[in-house]
């Protein structure tokens, strides 16, 4: 009899550390998802591609024509119309396979930064670049600068530099406003523009 109950109390208490063991598991995996998910979500805003298996995508040529930009995450959308140019359709190309979350990590703190802002593309993507001489820049002009750089003039500016066209917005009020109040993500002190080929 004493035999027995040590065996099922054995029993019980292996079957109830097995358990905890699981539970805490479960509970440590799922807290680890839920933060990956959230560093995803705000932290990374690099481009997630949907394959890797090439570096240079293939993309029809309707998708060089526009790209939908939004400022911040549920931001309105705005359309960037693309020059026939080689930095316009690397870029093209590489939103075709997914959308670019990128951030905005200085939006107040460097020259001129009231007129324009710049966007840091991930450096394993490759971009030709070919600059030009730049000295006055409409409201809703994009350029390219490197090293793997959007830069977005929101405002008339006169800034001399040099940068490779890429394509312009159709200015509006709507525009400068989404812009200007692209919302800072909250507890990680930077802004989000979100590219996308509009599929």
């Amino acid at each position: 009899m004493r035999k027995n109950v040590l065996v099922i109390f054995g029993t019980v208490l292996a079957v109830g550390m097995l358990l905890a063991g699981c539970s805490n598991s479960s509970e440590s995996s799922s807290a680890a998802r839920e933060e990956n998910s959230y560093v995803e979500r705000t932290q990374e805003p690099v481009m997630q591609t949907e394959s890797d298996e090439s570096d240079e995508p293939e993309v029809n040529e309707s998708q060089t024509a526009d790209l939908v930009v939004r400022f911040g995450d549920r931001g309105e959308a705005f359309t960037m119309h693309l020059y026939d140019n080689d930095t316009a359709a690397a870029i093209a190309k590489y939103v075709g396979t997914s959308d670019w979350r990128l951030p905005i990590y200085h939006y107040d703190d460097y020259d001129n930064w009231e007129v324009m802002q710049y966007y840091d593309i991930p450096s394993r993507y490759e971009i030709p670049s070919a600059p030009e001489s730049i000295t006055e820049e409409s409201a809703g002009m994009v350029y390219y600068s490197e090293p793997n750089r959007i830069i977005l003039f929101y405002q008339d500016a006169e800034v001399a530099a040099e940068y490779t066209p890429v394509g312009y917005f159709d200015y509006s009020e709507e525009f400068l406003e989404a812009v200007q109040n692209n919302p800072v993500l909250e507890g990680w002190g930077n802004k989000i523009v979100v590219i996308s080929d509009g599929e």
